[in-house]
């Protein structure tokens, strides 16, 4: 199969893969958690990496109806969330492009170098 090659945004509160704690975006890529997901709360991401995408699905939400594609994690394949691709509403057009993560299947955490020390 091959070896999966996996990015890192870096960044002070990551947040990870709630089943395999793979990074998959950062505190400074959110911009909103005020979305509501199959599993309750849902945050928006600018920016996530390590993921797969399904094909595209026309879905009607609660906002209208959009063009997405369901995302999952690149490392263990468990679904997380889904990334909008067209929104038909001109006042739903910025989350084009933008990922939701839903709250239940991520976790967030420090980074690793928030922990490091200075000894000088």
């Amino acid at each position: 199969m091959g070896r999966i090659f996996l990015n890192h945004l870096g960044g002070s509160r990551l947040f990870s893969c709630a089943s395999c704690d793979i990074p998959l975006t950062n505190r400074s890529e959110l911009i909103s958690t005020r979305f509501t997901g199959a599993t309750g709360r849902a945050f928006l991401f600018n920016r996530v990496v390590n993921l797969n995408f399904s094909d595209v699905q026309d879905r009607v939400m609660l906002t209208g109806r959009h063009m997405v594609r369901d995302v999952s994690c690149k490392n263990c394949e468990a679904k997380l969330g889904w990334i909008y691709e067209f929104a038909t509403e001109e006042n739903q057009r910025y989350k084009e492009g933008k990922v939701i993560l839903e709250r239940a299947l991520v976790s967030e955490s420090e980074s690793f170098d928030d922990h490091y020390t200075n000894e000088n």
